[in-house]
C-alpha cells in the first residue's frame, strides 16, 4: 500500500507533569534522550523509515524548543516539496479559537489540514515514546482487516494496566472490549497510543464528539469507546519489539539505562533502522589520561577527567578530576566540579555542581532517583529534588 495515502498526526503538546523539573521549560517530546537524541526523534524516525512523508506535529505546551528543533524536518528527511513536516499549534479562527482540550480535539481542530491532503488513512502517534516500529506493516494489517480503527498493542505487567487503555480481543484480533486506565483490568493487553483510522470514519466521529458537551475529547476516553459502541471494526495489532512510555522519571531513567550494555535491550546502532536527529556540530569527546569510563554513552564535546560508570552523558559536559558519576543521566552543558559524587540521578541542562558535593547517595536498596532541574546552580545538598 503506498504510504502516500496516509498522513501521520503526531501529538506533541503534552506537558508531561510526571517528569517534574525536566518539563518545567520543555515539552515532553523535546526532552533529551540517549546521549544525543530528543524523545520525538524516535517517532519521526519511524515515519522516515516507514516511508511516511507527510507528518503534522501538534504542539501546544512550551513549543519554542520543539519547533526550533524540528525546523523544516530535514534531519528526518521530511523537507519535501510534496508532503513534509507541518507544525500545527492551536490558532484563532473567524469565530474565535481555543487551546487543544484533548487528544481528539487537537485532531478535530486540524480537520482542514487533513482534508487538504485527503488521505485514506490517518496515523495518530504520540511524541513521548521510545520504540522502533514499521508503520507500513501496521497500515497493511489495517487494510487486510478492512478495519475502521487499528490499535497497536502489547502486553504490560498487570500492575501497570491502570496507566493504559486496556482491551480484550477475539481470536481474529477484533477488539471486543476497551477500558481506559481501568482500576481492575480484565486483560493486560495495552494500547501503545499508536492508532490507524480510516479517515472517513474518524472524521465523522470527531465531528460528533466535538458537539458533545460532556466529552473529554480524548481518544482513549471517548473516541475509541464511541466507535466500539457503534459497532465499527476495531482491531488490535500486536507489537513484538521494545517500547517504553517515558512519561515518568523512573521510566525515563530506566529507558536510558536500557541502552547500556554490549547487547542493549534497545539498539540505537541498528543500521537497518536509523534513528535520525539534529546534529549540534560539537567536537569529539575527550577522555583524559587517568579518567575512567565504563559501560557508558558519552556525547560529543565532553571532557572527562574523572570517573564515569554505567551512565549517559550528553554533549559538552565537563567532569573534573576526582569526580565520580554512577548510574546517572547528565544532560548537556553541565559542569561537575572536583570530587563531586553523583549516583542514580538526572542532572538537567547547564547545571553547575560545585566541588565536593554529594548527590543521590541514597540508602542501600533505595529506588529513588534524584533530579536536578534545568539551569539550576547546585549549592546546597538540600536543594536536590528527590522523586
Amino acid at each position: 500500500m503506498p504510504a502516500k495515502k496516509c498522513v501521520a498526526m503526531l501529538l506533541a503538546g503534552g506537558q508531561g507533569s510526571r517528569l517534574g523539573a525536566l518539563t518545567k521549560n520543555l515539552a515532553k517530546p523535546a526532552i533529551p534522550f540517549g546521549g544525543k537524541y530528543r524523545i520525538i526523534d524516535f517517532t519521526l524516525s519511524n515515519c522516515y523509515n516507514s516511508g511516511i512523508d507527510t507528518v503534522g506535529v501538534l504542539t501546544q505546551y512550551r513549543p519554542f524548543v520543539l519547533n526550533q528543533y524540528i525546523g523544516v524536518g530535514s534531519a528526518w528527511g521530511l523537507d519535501r516539496k510534496y508532503g513534509g513536516v507541518f507544525l500545527l499549534p492551536p490558532y484563532l479562527r473567524e469565530k474565535g479559537g481555543d487551546w487543544y482540550s484533548g487528544t481528539a480535539d487537537a485532531i478535530y481542530q486540524n480537520i482542514n489540514f487533513l482534508d487538504m491532503h485527503d488521505p485514506c488513512y490517518v496515523l495518530v502517534l504520540s511524541g513521548d515514546h521510545v520504540y522502533k516500529m514499521d508503520y507500513s506493516q501496521l497500515l497493511e494489517y489495517h487494510r487486510e482487516k478492512q478495519a475502521d480503527v487499528t490499535i497497536s498493542v502489547l502486553e504490560v505487567p498487570w500492575e501497570d494496566t491502570i496507566r493504559f487503555g486496556i482491551m480484550n480481543t477475539a481470536g481474529d484480533g477484533r477488539i471486543t472490549e476497551f477500558e481506559e486506565k481501568p482500576k481492575n483490568a480484565h486483560s493486560n493487553l495495552a494500547s501503545m497510543g499508536v492508532y490507524v483510522f480510516s479517515w472517513p470514519a474518524l472524521r465523522r466521529c470527531l465531528r460528533e464528539d466535538a458537539q458533545n458537551p460532556t466529552s473529554s475529547h480524548d481518544f482513549g476516553k471517548n473516541i475509541i469507546p464511541s466507535l466500539l459502541k457503534a459497532g465499527k471494526r476495531l482491531y488490535a495489532y500486536r507489537f513484538q519489539g521494545y517500547w517504553k512510555d517515558v512519561g515518568t522519571i523512573e521510566s525515563y531513567w530506566e529507558a536510558n539505562m536500557d541502552l547500556l550494555s554490549d547487547q542493549p535491550q534497545f539498539d540505537i546502532r541498528d543500521d537497518s533502522w536509523r534513528i535520525c536527529s539534529f546534529n549540534s556540530g560539537q567536537p569529539p569527546h575527550y577522555i583524559a589520561p587517568g579518567a575512567e569510563v565504563t559501560g557508558s554513552i558519552v556525547g560529543e564535546g565532553c571532557q572527562i577527567f574523572g570517573q564515569v560508570e554505567q551512565s549517559v552523558i550528553f554533549a559538552n559536559v565537563y567532569i573534573e578530576t576526582g569526580a565520580r558519576v554512577r548510574r546517572s543521566i547528565i544532560l548537556s552543558d553541565v559542569y561537575i566540579g572536583k570530587d563531586v559524587e553523583i549516583d542514580r540521578s538526572v542532572i538537567g541542562e547547564k547545571v553547575q555542581i560545585e566541588a565536593g558535593r554529594k548527590i543521590g547517595l541514597l540508602s542501600p536498596g533505595s529506588r529513588e532517583i534524584t533530579v536536578i532541574g534545568q539551569s539550576f546552580a547546585h549549592r546546597e545538598q538540600e536543594d536536590c529534588e528527590e522523586l
